[in-house]
């Protein structure tokens, strides 16, 4: 088996306009530097839909659907000053989360060792719908969020762990599943950064651990709290582990001010495959979230790729 990579053309049709950081060109960077790295080839490349609205609904309201739908459809607009949509926005997220549900499939039915999902917008600072005033930071739909609950309704899990080190907290994946204790999250992030949330304090049914960390901080500091994530998971003991993959915490990111490394992100990565052959048979899932210089983000995500196909 392989590991599958999801992707698709209409990602790049979410356009955020000249100067945005979150662009198309995030993907295109990757996808080249797969290739050319000789990459491309051995990864799985499977066909997926959109999730459809009963899909999201497990995770955000009917409005906020409607609301990303009309917005998009009416030649576009914003959820917020940072968070841009265009004609192509909804059917380009609601893809995005269906490939994270359909990598789900994937890994569950052993049609692939592990997968990647290479999709954008990102996901995991949407929340559900129910605040009216959320930091959605560029995304609409909790693409993970949203791959969690697909694992338990379809596949019939009762322990998913999601897994974010993505240099800013993923206030939405908290927000979802504060209170629930089928899921255990866990977050990596630089405080105080944007969105604001994700004290060491914010514990939701004791499956929701933060660990941020201040402005400068190392691979060395990040493999300290991975390892404290490690221990609390091995108590959880999921069936499932996803990955909110976000690259921004490289030394070389315009939007943080930490300073790991490639090797950092490989590191991380390693060990979270580890613990899923633990835990649960190697059933692991990784999905794109932030990163945005592009050098950096392509390296970073061709390392993990390599990681996720190693011992095949």
């Amino acid at each position: 088996m392989k590991t599958a990579f999801l992707t698709h053309p209409l990602f790049l049709e979410h356009d955020t306009g000249s100067g945005h950081p979150e662009r198309p060109q995030r993907l295109t960077a990757i996808w080249n530097h797969l290739r050319a790295a000789g990459l491309w080839d051995e990864l799985l490349h499977l066909p997926f839909e959109a999730a459809s609205v009963a899909d999201l609904e497990r995770c955000h309201t009917r409005s906020h659907i409607e609301r990303v739908r009309n917005i998009a459809q009416s030649g576009g607009g914003a959820l917020d000053g940072d968070t841009i949509l265009s004609p192509q926005s909804f059917e380009a997220a609601a893809l995005a989360s269906g490939a994270a549900m359909r990598a789900v499939d994937a890994t569950l039915r052993g049609e692939a060792h592990n997968a990647f999902v290479a999709a954008r917008p990102c996901g995991h600072h949407a929340e559900s719908g129910r605040r009216a005033h959320s930091p959605w930071g560029f995304c609409l739909f909790n693409h993970v969020a949203v791959a969690a609950r697909h694992a338990q309704a379809k596949w019939g899990l009762e322990r998913v762990a999601i897994l974010d080190f993505d240099v800013h907290h993923g206030n939405g994946t908290q927000e979802i599943f504060y209170d629930d204790g089928s899921v255990f999250f866990a977050s990596i992030h630089e405080a105080p950064l944007f969105p604001g949330s994700g004290l060491s304090t914010e514990r939701g049914d004791e499956t929701t651990l933060n660990l941020p960390l201040p402005a400068g901080s190392d691979g060395a500091l990040y493999r300290l709290a991975w390892t404290h994530i490690g221990a609390e998971l091995e108590k959880f003991a999921p069936q499932l582990i996803l990955l909110s993959a976000g690259y921004d915490a490289h030394r070389g990111d315009p939007l943080a001010h930490m300073n790991l490394e490639v090797e950092d992100f490989t590191d991380l990565v390693s060990d979270a495959k580890k613990w899923a052959q633990t835990l649960c048979d190697g059933n692991i899932v990784a999905v794109l979230e932030g990163g945005y210089d592009l050098g950096a983000l392509s390296q970073a995500v061709a390392a993990t790729l390599e990681v996720l196909r190693a011992d095949i």
